[in-house]
């Protein structure tokens, strides 16, 4: 996986695992429903990965190239470090349509872009987070309606620990003409955080880019604002 060249290029890639990848192609009736299948949805395919926002992302990927919508795609609490399996990850997602060999299409695309796209990335160094600077330059059906943009629309995807969350999309923000859409407060079910923002695709890079390197700088210096000289007061 080579880095996409608006990113810094010190940047480490942190792969995503898929766990699990099954399909059912006639599900039963109740399961459907309960899991908020439309009336033509019959058939279902689901995974679980260890990265819940990169699988996010592939999901959305996966609307794009295959007639299936996404159902269910929920975080699980306290990340992949503490899941209730092997196999549970930090994210359960369900693809739903109305072909069985849809959801196969489906589920090739989602693996496809887990496998060469979307990830985490960190900087060289024991005390580096994991974060995720992630750009799409076309949304699919269930980014664009999760986020309130077109269809087609690029999105910066800013995700990272609680600290370097808030001052990477502040710095994203002020880097280029982008618009906030979404912003995810920590604590989350992983307690990250982060936030969706669209404009062109030269914009939302660029603010990709300005958030990885605001995390970077809270990085290099974590404690900088305690670290100032005191003032004295009159």
């Amino acid at each position: 996986m080579s880095l996409p060249a608006y990113l810094p290029q010190d940047l480490l890639p942190l792969r995503p695992k898929l766990l699990t990848c099954r399909a059912i192609p006639f599900a039963a009736a109740p399961l459907r429903e309960a899991l908020g299948c439309h009336e033509a949805h019959t058939s279902l395919g689901l995974m679980t990965a260890d990265q819940d926002d990169a699988l996010y992302a592939a999901l959305d990927h996966a609307t794009k190239f295959a007639r299936v919508d996404v159902v269910y795609a929920k975080s699980l609490y306290a990340g992949a470090a503490h899941a209730s399996g092997p196999l549970s990850g930090e994210i359960l997602g369900v693809l739903a349509g109305d072909d069985p060999d849809e959801i196969l299409e489906g589920l090739a695309a989602l693996r496809a872009y887990l496998n060469e796209y979307a990830c985490f990335y960190t900087f060289p160094g024991d005390a580096s987070p994991a974060f995720f600077p992630h750009v799409i330059a076309e949304t699919g059906d269930y980014l664009s309606a999760a986020a309130g943009v077109a269809r087609g629309a690029p999105l910066a995807y800013l995700i990272a620990p609680p600290t370097e969350s808030v001052v990477g999309v502040d710095a994203a923000l002020k880097a280029a003409d982008v618009r906030l859409c979404r912003y995810f407060g920590a604590p989350t079910e992983t307690n990250y955080g982060g936030a969706y923002l669209t404009g062109t695709l030269y914009a939302v890079e660029a603010a990709a880019a300005a958030f990885a390197e605001a995390i970077s700088d809270v990085v290099r210096r974590p404690l900088e604002a305690a670290r100032r000289a005191p003032r004295e007061r009159s």
